[in-house]
């Protein structure tokens, strides 16, 4: 009679131990990205026909185009990483607060798959600069966008873009690494006349 009890007992527990051993759960697992080495940030003048200078990644390529008499580009690329600072630049003509306007519009379309859009002001009195520099959250097209001006002359605008598809996890260090690159760009921004 002991040993049938015991014989219970211990057919009871191994079956316990069966039951709840091989409860293996799968866990899904993060998508891993490819580590990508960024430069330390250097930077060199650019300076746009007399018009305004700005630092700029050593790391990055310049492309400069004039179009429409005094509507110029400035295409800063950065071919390792597949992305692009493009920039324009408009003299004002008594149409400021239109290019304000347009500049901003430019950046809330992508409101739409943005999870937030924040604005910081810069303000450069003693060089007549100010702008606002847009962060944008999300899987967006453009992360970063600015605008500067001279509040009477100038307006010069700039947008980053990726050339893939956006995804905010695999281009997190990309953007925060260029995102670096443009507040200097506002930050030794000039005008020249």
């Amino acid at each position: 009679m002991y040993f049938v009890r015991i014989s219970k007992i211990f057919i009871i527990l191994c079956c316990s131990l069966v039951l709840f051993s091989c409860s293996n759960t799968d866990m899904p697992l993060p998508y891993g990205y490819f580590r990508v080495d960024l430069p330390a940030h250097n930077y060199k003048a650019l300076d746009a026909d007399g018009t305004y200078k700005f630092d700029y990644s050593t790391s990055a390529e310049v492309q400069q185009h004039l179009e429409k008499g005094h509507e110029k580009w400035v295409d800063i690329k950065y071919p390792y990483l597949n992305a692009s600072i493009y920039c324009s630049y408009l003299p004002v003509n008594c149409n400021l607060e239109q290019l304000l306007e347009d500049g901003r519009k430019f950046v809330y379309k992508h409101s739409v798959k943005a999870d937030g859009i924040a604005e910081k002001v810069y303000l450069h009195p003693e060089k007549r600069v100010y702008g606002i520099l847009y962060d944008l959250k999300g899987n967006t097209a453009s992360s970063v966008q600015f605008i500067l001006t001279d509040s009477s002359k100038h307006f010069f605008r700039g947008s980053l873009y990726f050339d893939n598809v956006p995804n905010k996890d695999s281009i997190a260090p990309m953007v925060k690494y260029i995102r670096e690159d443009v507040i200097r760009i506002m930050e030794s921004f000039e005008w020249k006349k």
